[in-house]
């Protein structure tokens, strides 16, 4: 994501051009909503943070539905801090249905699975420090300024942590779907682009660390894996290989492509992207693992949970691409590339907050780590700028790009 300080010292000539100096500090910030609920939470959390803190609930035993025990006043009491239960609720020590709904409300929300049951991990989720979550909002607030400007008319949105992605038009959510993303040790890059075509009924050329860290073991493991898995193997002069005759301890110059069909590992369709992390939005047939609180699961790649949905709405032909034509295209079971007729922006984006339906908060883990360095940053002794001429000249360097 290219970001362009030029812009904001040139809004400041402006504002004195103007003698209005007071109403482009007022324009600052990002205008949009979620900026501004963002604002509001981090004021509210100050307030928690001013007056005490919220209730530390005793770790090293789980709380369960039917309870009565005094760590479940805790519980009770942390609750009210967040929101989850009314004031009223507090003081007692008996872990009702009430209680167990705002647990399941609170996981939901946090990203953890919704039991009811107050485990070790959402145990250590009530317990982080006001601090820290006032510190996870700050980052995102400036992640919000780096982007949220940008954010336009009709636009994709991978949001990493939150393993969603979400469509918009005229600046509205459409549709909103499940996604599995990297791993942490194979994260998925952070980029903008812009979504050019669909390919149908995808073949699957097996990445070389795939090949290597993942498929070498289980081809010496397994003669037959290959077969099993319709998987040829090609050579450097594009000549399919009789796998048997293949030196597995040692392979060279092979390329292992999979045919096309519904147990492909890009399952129907893939969402097309340029960008130079070969990262692409895809269906899949591990469709399992939409059900996981954690999805982090994919080796870089998004796997959508409902990609076909997504590409109707990118063509945004009801005549010629309604969902029962995009079905006779999957019918005719050939591999095709088919152009967007107009192209629309992809913004993968990693925030570790979210909001509630009700316009709550929430936090989600920070699953790659990437909060420490904007909070050091942020945390850094401020500089007092040197402005040298009447207009932002453009800087000697290329502005970075946002990989974190």
């Amino acid at each position: 994501m290219d970001i362009d300080p030029r812009e904001d010292v040139n809004l400041f000539f402006a504002a004195l051009d103007s003698h209005n100096v007071a109403h482009a500090f007022a324009q600052a910030p990002p205008q949009e909503a979620v900026y501004g609920t963002l604002r509001q939470g981090l004021a509210q959390l100050r307030k928690v943070r001013d007056s005490g803190g919220w209730p530390k609930i005793p770790a090293g035993q789980t709380l369960r539905p039917g309870m009565d025990d005094a760590s479940v006043a805790q519980l009770r009491a942390r609750l009210v801090a967040g929101g989850y239960l009314a004031p009223h609720m507090s003081g007692r020590t008996d872990y009702d249905d009430t209680v167990t709904a705002a647990v399941k409300k609170y996981q939901s929300e946090q990203y953890l699975g919704a039991d009811g049951v107050a485990g070790p991990a959402t145990l250590a989720a009530l317990n982080v420090p006001v601090e820290a979550r006032i510190d996870q909002v700050r980052v995102n607030m400036e992640r919000a300024r780096w982007l949220l400007y940008k954010l336009k008319g009709t636009f994709v949105i991978v949001d990493i942590a939150g393993y969603k992605v979400s469509f918009y038009r005229d600046g509205k959510l459409i549709w909103r779907s499940r996604v599995q993303v990297g791993k942490p040790y194979r994260s998925t890059p952070i980029f903008q682009s812009e979504i050019t075509y669909i390919t149908f009924n995808p073949t699957w050329t097996v990445p070389p660390t795939i090949l290597v860290q993942d498929m070498l073991p289980k081809i010496r493991n397994n003669p037959g894996y290959l077969d099993a898995n319709r998987i040829r193997v090609i050579d450097q002069d594009g000549n399919v290989l009789d796998p048997s005759t293949v030196d597995w301890s040692n392979p060279r110059g092979l390329t292992l492509r999979q045919d096309a069909g519904p147990d492909n590992s890009l399952g129907q369709v893939v969402i097309r992207f340029p960008n130079d992390y070969a990262i692409y939005l895809h269906d899949t047939p591990h469709r399992e693992l939409f059900a996981q609180s954690n999805r982090a699961t994919s080796s870089g790649c998004i796997r959508v949970e409902n990609p076909l949905q997504l590409v109707e709405l990118l063509f945004n032909d009801p005549v010629r691409w309604n969902s029962d034509g995009i079905q006779k295209q999957l019918a005719n079971g050939k591999t095709e590339n088919i152009r967007l007729p107009v192209k629309v922006p992809v913004l993968l984006a990693y925030w570790t907050v979210d909001l509630s339906l009700d316009g709550r908060v929430t936090f989600k883990p920070d699953v790659y780590g990437y909060d420490k360095p904007v909070l050091r940053a942020l945390n850094l002794p401020s500089e007092r700028p040197t402005l040298d001429g009447r207009r932002a000249a453009p800087p000697s360097m290329a502005v970075g790009q946002n990989k974190l």
